[in-house]
């Protein structure tokens, strides 16, 4: 992976260039995004995000300017974000700073979601959403998942998984299809790109082809034989970061991803 981040055609491409002297890039980037696609379940995939935290602030916010679009004026009575007390310290705060209302959800004995509990938290309404760990923090898989979405979409709400834990998932198991509407991915724990000292780090954000224009732009789409940066997206939460992202990271997960099928 380090070998291919290395390519003399990679690490010498100014990050101004052109679209018609960027199209390796371009293609490598929109093949990483098909592919965590394919991995996640869920086809809409943004790789602007610069971190973990960055991802899930995306995604966080993609959720609110769903939800804006679809409520209207009735929106601004659903800000609830339910989180269960294993969660990580960025989940609150994300959804704190996206202008949400956060709300605990007790964990059982076991270390999974109290069903009642979640049960009351949506009976008292303006649920914007759910943000789950899956496995969780603690290391427990949550064996209630189509369950717990399927809860959360009966009251309006929408579900984001965080994915730090994806890699227990890998090859077994698909977000998309339990249920989740969006997740981020930290390339780092999943897909063995450096990780400490502060940086470069990269955080995808997948959703549902329902969220997808929702996204940051621009959007790498393919035109025909090309590839080409979308900038024509009316509905984009917009640029969460300069240029695109961090490219290095690209490389090294898309060789690994292909490395291993």
């Amino acid at each position: 992976n380090e070998k291919v981040a290395r390519l003399g055609g990679f690490t010498n491409l100014h990050p101004l260039a052109p679209e018609s002297e960027s199209q390796g890039a371009l293609e490598l980037v929109y093949q990483l995004q098909e592919d965590l696609a394919e991995i996640t379940g869920l086809p809409g995939v943004s790789l602007q995000p610069a971190a973990g935290a960055h991802g899930e602030m995306t995604g966080v916010m993609v959720m609110r300017a769903f939800l804006d679009k679809r409520d209207g004026e009735a929106s601004k009575d659903r800000r609830v974000m339910l989180v269960p007390d294993s969660a990580h310290g960025t989940n609150p705060a994300s959804a704190k700073m996206a202008g949400f209302t956060v709300k605990t959800i007790r964990s059982n004995e076991e270390g999974l979601t109290d069903m009642e509990h979640l049960k009351e938290l949506c009976a008292e309404g303006g649920i914007a959403g759910l943000m789950l760990t899956n496995p969780s923090t603690v290391g427990v898989f949550e064996r209630n998942i189509k369950e717990i979405c399927e809860m959360i979409h009966e009251a309006g709400g929408l579900v984001y998984m965080d994915g730090a834990n994806m890699n227990a998932l890998v090859g077994i198991a698909r977000p998309g299809d339990m249920g989740v509407d969006v997740i981020h991915l930290n390339l780092h724990k999943t897909f063995s790109t450096p990780h400490g000292g502060g940086g470069p780090g990269c955080g995808p954000c997948c959703c549902t082809a329902e969220l997808e224009p929702f996204l940051p732009k621009p959007r790498i789409i393919k035109d025909g034989e090309k590839y080409k940066l979308d900038f024509d997206r009316p509905d984009s939460i917009g640029r969460v970061k300069a240029f695109f992202g961090n490219f290095g990271m690209m490389i090294r997960a898309l060789s690994y991803i292909q490395t291993h099928g």
